[in-house]
């Protein structure tokens, strides 16, 4: 190369990168690295987004400009003076030229194909380019994996046996359908309900499994009913096919299919996009990594965005290894690691880092902010759950007295149970709130079904609730025979309940006579033993007697179950009462207290309230003040957790999710004990508080005697935090800060419990996962990850930290 050349280039560059001085050093290089694949690991807060609107806009303006060693036709020293005294504020004419002497090979804007997940990104997304790009920004691909493969079947679809005005069913479309093939096979649809087998079929095309190698597997596996959803699997394929209908999952399924088996059309997107970007990319799965690997197979300009420690989806089917060998598909690959965080304080962020580090599976990096240290993080440790309920509400109450708006608070769930006590504090204290991507507890059907039972047995004369459970679960009184009813009552004056208890005086009711009678007898029943019983033991006779929660379990679904949770889950609030209120132990006093907390509901507050939501459902979001509930083994990291080392990292991955949600302050509850689902347990401190450092909290709590858990024999409060291990070890926890007494940590390793000696091929025994071989040893500090081929067909292999699977596990 002359020195005129490398003169001209540098000269390019620095013209190039004047275009990008709002970002960073390790956010420009990403914008500037136009050839090959990239990864470019944002951690959270770090201006993703940002960094790829303005690579867009690179692409669009200088093409590989700012990494071609290709010079212009004609181009001599004028016009290398002219980059390197480019102005500070150029003219129109200069902007003209140096798009004309920076530019290599610019892309148009239809050659850019940007890939994102949901609607609301891609939106997002298509706005800012338009502002970034103007109309141009239209033209850019900018669409999630469903949409984008959409617009490639209706042009293409014909290849591989579809007409191209198919359709597209929805999830009830596509249940439909199973349940109709699940009948024909005279198979029993309570085994084989169709939204679990619907399930099946979706992980198994995000696997890309025909029907034909779904059924190879599972019948080498010798799954009974594995077998029997392959069947299903083939007949619902086949009836899709005939009705010239695709799912959901198919959209991306017959666009792999397309382009794997059509060279013409893949070399006609090859061709086409010249620059693929795919933006959250630690939660694709199977099938995503393959439409992607195509896409971009031709020239490899291939950039995909992500943060593994934020890939908290692998229920969906999300496959971190996508991000994590990301460099071992593409040889040729560049890592830019964008560390610095806009949003968080450096306590916050060094909070999470820690956490984070003790995850095997992960690329390394540490986020850092020029935001100032901050407050520290604090970890508050109360009784129970209505006392962190509290706390909290007070919490946000005295902030907002300090000038913040309710808006400013976000209140972060693992899962949607642990809703009920701080709703109930939040109505209490009249502060508005809004439930984000879920039902607020009062509002959930079978919530209120069960409260109009309770109201219903109070006074019998409530029509509207008796209404609504008359038939609820189904008893064969439907809505024409309730017509007559409420006619007889209207004409005579009476309650319908009236109507019910004489339906057999009324010869229009002469069929349904005998249900309106047992329903009346149902009612008269519940309300002698509503005298007879305490309300807690009335409410289980209630479940068990109107076959409410029988039907419930009877449809033996995901959905099924989470409404049995919330129904018990209302007990809690039965038990809270007889606490609080132990004056007014009576069901109309229950009852009474509930309505005015619902009544609350209607108070309308505008956008400010209190954002409350699952973990899960505040991912890209941020707000100052958060507050995460239920830090505790079993909680979080949930019980299932506690003895898989993959389920424990994607557990940890979502405490990182949360605690990097928080812009200025972050507060982490804990209880010694906790209801749920009207049955208190003492869990351990979430071992995540445990591995905060020191520095970067305040922990708030008492010291109290230990309480006897039914975590204990999965490593106890020995487990726990450093406020637990300070009161085992005859510590001090004062309204601050741990103070420990000498030999408090060593007291409780001195009394640990040994841990087994395995090696490989040794044969265990587990309490749960029964008979397995031992196939690996991984020693880790203290502890060590083993894992095991147990003979149940439907465990398999596992990894387990060997000492918590140790109190369940022998050597045989």
């Amino acid at each position: 190369m002359t020195e005129f050349q490398q003169r001209f280039i540098t000269a390019r560059r620095a013209v190039i990168e004047r275009d990008f001085l709002t970002l960073n050093p390790r956010q420009r290089e990403a914008v500037m690295t136009t050839r090959g694949p990239l990864l470019l690991l944002a951690g959270a807060g770090s201006g993703k987004t940002t960094v790829l609107i303005q690579r867009v806009y690179n692409l669009l303006t200088y093409g590989d400009g700012s990494d071609s060693l290709e010079l212009p036709d004609g181009v001599g020293e004028e016009e290398l003076a002219f980059l390197e005294a480019y102005p500070d504020a150029p003219t129109e004419h200069d902007k003209a030229m140096v798009r004309h002497l920076c530019g290599v090979h610019p892309a148009a804007p239809w050659e850019v194909l940007a890939i994102t997940f949901t609607n609301k990104a891609a939106g997002e997304l298509k706005e800012r380019l338009v502002a970034r790009l103007g109309s141009r920004g239209n033209d850019v691909w900018a669409a999630t994996f469903h949409s984008c493969c959409v617009r490639m079947l209706r042009r293409d679809i014909d290849k591989v046996g579809f007409d191209k005005d198919f359709t597209i069913y929805d999830s009830d479309d596509s249940k439909r359908v199973l349940k109709d093939i699940i009948k024909e096979m005279n198979l029993d649809d309570k085994v084989f309900t169709p939204r679990e087998v619907l399930s099946t079929i979706s992980h198994a095309k995000d696997r890309y499994e025909s029907p034909a190698q779904f059924a190879a597997y599972n019948t080498e596996d010798g799954d009974w009913k594995k077998a029997r959803i392959a069947k299903i699997y083939t007949k619902y394929a086949d009836k899709l096919r005939s009705a010239n209908a695709l799912d959901f999952d198919d959209i991306i399924y017959h666009t792999v299919t397309l382009l794997q088996q059509n060279r013409e059309v893949l070399d006609y997107y090859q061709t086409k996009f010249r620059y693929v970007l795919v933006d959250e990319y630690q939660d694709t799965n199977h099938l995503q990594y393959l439409l992607t690997s195509l896409l971009a197979g031709g020239r490899k300009n291939l950039c995909v965005v992500g943060d593994d420690n934020q890939s908290i989806y692998r229920f969906r089917g999300a496959n971190i290894e996508n991000i994590l060998s990301f460099e071992k598909q593409y040889k040729q690959s560049r890592v830019i690691l964008l560390e610095q965080n806009y949003r968080s304080t450096q306590h916050i962020l060094d909070g999470a880092n820690a956490v984070i580090k003790h995850n095997l599976g992960q690329k390394d990096k540490t986020l850092w902010t020029q935001n100032g240290a901050g407050d520290l993080i604090t970890i508050k440790t109360t009784f129970n759950e209505s006392d962190e309920a509290n706390y909290v509400a007070g919490e946000i109450l005295m902030g907002v007295n300090r000038g913040r708006n309710f808006r400013e608070s976000a209140v972060l769930y693992r899962m949607n149970a642990q809703s009920n006590a701080m709703e109930y504090a939040l109505k209490r204290n009249g502060i508005p709130y809004k439930v984000v991507g879920g039902t607020k507890f009062f509002d959930r059907a079978e919530v209120k079904d069960m409260l109009a039972y309770l109201a219903v047995v109070n006074n019998p004369m409530d029509d509207l609730r008796l209404r609504r459970i008359v038939n609820t679960p189904a008893r064969g009184i439907g809505g024409t025979t309730m017509d007559k009813v409420q006619s007889i009552a209207d004409s005579q004056g009476i309650s319908l309940y009236e109507v019910l208890r004489n339906a057999d005086l009324f010869p229009e009711l002469k069929t349904p006579c005998n249900k309106l009678l047992k329903m009346a007898d149902l009612i008269d029943g519940l309300r002698k033993s509503a005298r007879e019983m305490e309300l807690e033991a009335f409410y289980e006779e209630v479940c068990e007697r109107s076959g409410y929660v029988k039907a419930l379990q009877d449809k033996n679904d995901m959905e099924s179950r989470g409404r049995i949770e919330n129904v018990e889950e209302l007990k809690s609030n039965i038990v809270g009462f007889l606490e609080q209120m132990p004056e007014d132990a009576t069901l109309s006093g229950f009852l009474n207290e509930i309505a005015l907390y619902t009544d609350l509901d209607s108070v309308d507050a505008g956008d400010n309230y209190v954002t409350m939501m699952t973990i899960h459902s505040a991912k890209g979001l941020e707000f100052p003040n958060v507050y995460v509930l239920g830090l505790e083994d079993g909680i979080f990291p949930g019980s299932s957790a506690l003895y898989q080392e993959e389920e424990l990292e994607e557990e940890r991955r979502l405490c990182y999710v949360a605690m990097t949600r928080a812009k200025v302050t972050l507060t982490l509850t804990n209880c010694r004990q906790r209801m749920l689902y009207g049955r208190t347990s003492a869990n351990p401190t979430s071992r995540f508080l445990n591995e905060i450092p020191e520095d970067n909290y305040q922990w708030l709590s008492k010291a109290e005697p230990r309480v006897a858990s039914e975590w204990d024999d999965v490593g106890g409060f020995a487990q726990g935090g450093a406020a637990t291990r300070a009161m085992q070890s005859g510590g001090v926890v004062a309204s601050g800060r741990v103070n420990r007494t000498s030999g408090g940590l060593g007291s409780a390793s001195a009394n640990a419990t040994p841990m087994m000696k395995l090696s490989q091929g040794d044969m265990v025994e587990h309490t749960a996962f029964g008979r397995g071989m031992v196939l690996s040893v991984q020693s880790m500090g203290g502890d060590a990850l083993i894992e095991v081929a147990f003979e149940k067909a439907d465990t398999g292999k596992k990894k387990l930290m060997l000492k918590s699977a140790g109190k369940h596990m022998k050597k045989v």
